[in-house]
C-alpha cells in the first residue's frame, strides 16, 4: 500500500503557486510588521481564517448544488442548519471537497459525527494511506 507524506505534497502546491501576493502597495515599518506578525501569528486568526474558507466553500457548493438542482430542498435545509456552527462548517466543507455536485444528496446530514482528529506519534510527519475501493 502506498503512503503518501502530506508535507511533500503541500510543499509542492505551494511552490506552483509562486510568492504570495503583498498585501500592500508600500513598505512596512518595523512597528507595522511587529504587530501584523503578533496579529496573523495568533492561533485564533488562523481558526478564523480556515472558519472564513470553510464558509466560503460551504457556501459555493449548496449554491451550486441547488442551481444544478442536484439537491433536495428538505437536505439543503438540514446541511444549512448544519452550517451554523464552526464545527458543523469544518465538517461539511471536508464532506463537499470530496464530492461532485451531483453527489450533494449523498453528504452525510451528521457530516461531523464520523469525524475524528488523528493520534499521531509525537514527531512523525503527517500522511495518508491510499485504500483501493
Amino acid at each position: 500500500m502506498e503512503q503518501l507524506q502530506l508535507e511533500t505534497v503541500v510543499r509542492e502546491i505551494d511552490n506552483a503557486f509562486g510568492a504570495e501576493m503583498p498585501f500592500t502597495d508600500r513598505p512596512l515599518t518595523e512597528l507595522e510588521t511587529e504587530v501584523l506578525a503578533g496579529v496573523f501569528g495568533d492561533e485564533g486568526f488562523q481558526r478564523y481564517t480556515q472558519d472564513l474558507a470553510n464558509r466560503q466553500i460551504v457556501r459555493d457548493y449548496l449554491t451550486n448544488a441547488v442551481m444544478l438542482g442536484s439537491i433536495e430542498d428538505d437536505r439543503f435545509a438540514v446541511l444549512a442548519q448544519q452550517a451554523g456552527t464552526a464545527k458543523g462548517r469544518a465538517a461539511l466543507a471536508l464532506h463537499m471537497l470530496m464530492l461532485s455536485l451531483e453527489e450533494a444528496n449523498e453528504i452525510p446530514l451528521n457530516a461531523g459525527a464520523g469525524l475524528k482528529k488523528l493520534r499521531l506519534a509525537p514527531g512523525s510527519p503527517p500522511q495518508l494511506e491510499l485504500i483501493p475501493s
